[in-house]
């Protein structure tokens, strides 16, 4: 599956597809699936904040160092994936960019590539 996301004010395409475990796995050896459930557990920290949230538990919700590593590193793997002309390392595509991308704009929509990834099309044998 493939989405189109605004990037430091252009507009860049995200593809998911089975394969993207596993290049994830080789270029950053480290567990995807593993890695995407502590990035989906830190979005629905974010989500479930209340509206009349203090600075406290704004602050608390945000993001670790972690976690936005994840993100920057899913983020750029999908857009490679998607053939986007993205450099060699994440560091270099994320120096490229003139400001910052949202993580409230993106992350959603990475979560929702990795969800409708995550599907199966299998039909169960067993009721």
């Amino acid at each position: 599956m493939e989405r189109t996301v605004q990037i430091d004010g252009r507009p860049m395409r995200l593809r998911a597809s089975a394969l993207i475990p596993r290049l994830y796995r080789f270029k950053f050896g480290r567990d995807m699936m593993a890695d995407m459930a502590k990035l989906t557990r830190a979005y629905k920290r974010l989500a479930d904040l209340p509206q009349d949230a203090t600075e406290e538990q704004k602050e608390e919700a945000q993001l670790e160092v972690a976690e936005l590593t994840i993100f920057e590193n899913v983020a750029y793997l999908m857009a490679k994936h998607a053939g986007e002309p993205v450099p060699d390392t994440p560091e270099e595509w994320l120096d490229g960019m003139d400001g910052i991308f949202s993580v409230y704009e993106v992350l959603p929509v990475i979560l929702e590539l990795w969800g409708y990834n995550m599907q199966t099309t299998a039909i169960p044998k067993k009721k």
